[in-house]
């Protein structure tokens, strides 16, 4: 395909839904870079757990944040690659505990203002392809294209399962279910950046197509 003018598409959507996995085939397609903001809130909640910081106080998330250097650096798939203060941890945040954590770094409005400072300036800088909880609504609300994927709960959960085991983890799907019904409450309801499909979004369902399918019906949406 032939590379375009500038270019931010957002992938909003819940947790299993396949969003990260998309939008990383999307960017791909479009010779454009994926920005992976669920792994600035994940950098952030690893330095906060090594550091023992207080996940309750805002304030002090608030402050440790901005010590903190979360950058990113484009590597030969045009995947933005997360370090944290210099250091890449792309494999230490996709810990439990860090997934169990984040959505404290997540609900701290003064935290998600500078994160979301952080990926305007990216967006400004390339062309993008981003996915999270508020990318069209409260980060890019001026987005080339906004899209709202999603699938039934039951894919979704089977699909994190599936994800997790090929991780080499053990899963209990029951316990999984739990833990994303929780997770979903939370996104849903947060008082900042609640997950919430904007009202130019278009609607991917994913559940029974598989990823080049869907990235096929993204396409067909982008002249």
């Amino acid at each position: 395909m032939q590379r375009l003018k500038h270019l931010v598409i957002t992938l909003d959507g819940p947790a299993g839904a396949g969003k990260s996995t998309i939008a990383k085939c999307l960017a791909k397609r479009l010779g454009i870079s994926y920005l992976d903001t669920g792994a600035m809130y994940r950098a952030l909640t690893l330095k906060a757990l090594r550091l023992k910081v207080n996940l309750e106080d805002e304030e002090a998330l608030a402050v440790l944040a901005q010590k903190t250097v979360i950058a990113f650096t484009e590597v030969s798939d045009s995947s933005l690659h997360v370090t944290l203060d210099g250091e890449d941890v792309a494999e230490a945040i996709r810990s439990s505990e860090v997934t169990n954590n984040t959505f404290y770094i997540a609900r701290a409005g003064k935290v998600r203002e500078l994160m979301v400072r952080w990926q305007q300036a990216i967006g400004q800088a390339h062309s993008i392809v981003t996915d999270g909880r508020d990318q069209g609504t409260v980060a890019f609300p001026k987005a080339t294209y906004k899209f709202y994927v999603d699938a039934n709960f039951e894919e979704r959960v089977g699909r994190r399962m599936r994800e997790l085991e090929e991780a080499g983890k053990t899963v209990d799907f029951e316990e999984l279910k739990k833990d994303m019904q929780e997770r979903d409450h939370k996104d849903f309801t947060r008082a900042v950046g609640p997950l919430k499909k904007a009202d130019d979004a278009i609607t991917i369902d994913s559940t029974y197509t598989n990823v080049e399918q869907t990235v096929e019906m993204i396409i067909k949406y982008i002249k």
